[in-house]
């Protein structure tokens, strides 16, 4: 019986692996985008990395926003002996807002111009904790980091010659989640257990209502699930876990394919408030469709990262 199920669970698992690499899209264009300033957040590693090559291959000027000096600069010197092109490192911990503040106030200091921001650094499950600035600590890095961030970059990016794009990580998990009382500690394992899915719910409302703010400042906001993909987000979880994932999900330059699209897609020049997945436009989840909701978030983020609502 026992050896039945381990054939069943193998069976499925290549099944899925199958699924996955049969399914999965590639971005193909050959645009370029030189001069163009980039911030990738979490770019160290995994679809970060991935992302923030692709991009300085095809030209950009590509800022790596990590918390980990030493590792940035690994991934950094990687990319440019591979490019060529100037890869800079700026120490950004999205668990601070006083590291938000100083890392965006560098960058205001010294660039005129920010054309594309990925929102693509995330945790996985953690252990509940809170913040310094007293919020529980995947909330903080999931949304309300990049939500404070986001806004304060938000001035480099308006109304400039061409477009500016706002690129931001969700996942498929965001059916799963609720974005109210994101700013409190869950009480409970199975509470604390579905943070990410709340978080991943906050990213899509998050972008439907910031697409509205910025309409009318050349500024597009859009979001997008990687795929199922195995990368450090799951560095907390068990070896066993982390195993198994490795062997049935998609690698980092797969999983960053729609991340890239977003960036250079010439005819998404316009298309802002949507969700991908696989280099295509998808319809999320009733609760992420939600205007109310969206309105909500807007006003408890302002709130914890301002001070005010609705700012």
């Amino acid at each position: 019986m026992i050896e039945f199920v381990i054939y069943f669970i193998v069976v499925l698992m290549i099944a899925f692996k199958l699924y996955q690499k049969m399914s999965h899209t590639s971005f193909a264009s050959p645009v370029r985008i030189p001069t163009k300033v980039v911030i990738v957040t979490g770019s160290n590693t995994g679809i970060g990395y991935e992302t923030a090559r692709e991009l300085s291959k095809r030209g950009a000027r590509v800022i790596l926003a990590c918390r980990d000096l030493q590792r940035a600069q690994n991934a950094a010197s990687k990319i440019q002996s591979e490019t060529g092109n100037d890869v800079i490192v700026k120490r950004l911990d999205l668990a601070s807002f006083k590291s938000i503040h100083s890392f965006a106030e560098d960058i205001k200091a010294n660039e005129s111009a920010v054309n594309i921001l990925i929102n693509n650094a995330g945790t996985g499950v953690l252990d509940n904790s809170l913040t310094e600035d007293n919020l529980p600590i995947e909330a903080q890095v999931n949304h309300f980091g990049p939500f404070l961030l986001t806004m304060l970059l938000l001035p480099l990016m308006k109304d400039l010659p061409e477009t500016a794009r706002i690129i931001n990580v969700s996942s498929v998990m965001h059916k799963f989640g609720n974005a109210e009382h994101l700013d409190k500690q869950a009480n409970s394992f199975l509470g604390w257990r579905r943070v990410y899915s709340n978080t991943k719910l906050a990213n899509v409302l998050f972008t439907k209502k910031l697409a509205d703010v910025v309409k009318k400042n050349n500024v597009t906001v859009n979001c997008l699930h990687p795929g199922a993909v195995s990368t450090d987000i799951f560095r907390n979880q068990p070896r066993i876990i982390k195993f198994l994932l490795k062997c049935m999900f998609l690698t980092p330059v797969e999983g960053a394919q729609t991340s890239i699209h977003l960036a250079l897609a010439e005819h998404l020049d316009k298309v802002s408030g949507k969700y991908f997945s696989n280099c295509a436009e998808v319809t999320p989840s009733k609760k992420a469709m939600d205007r109310e909701a969206a309105d909500k978030l807007w006003d408890l983020s302002s709130k914890v990262c301002f001070g005010k609502e609705g700012k």
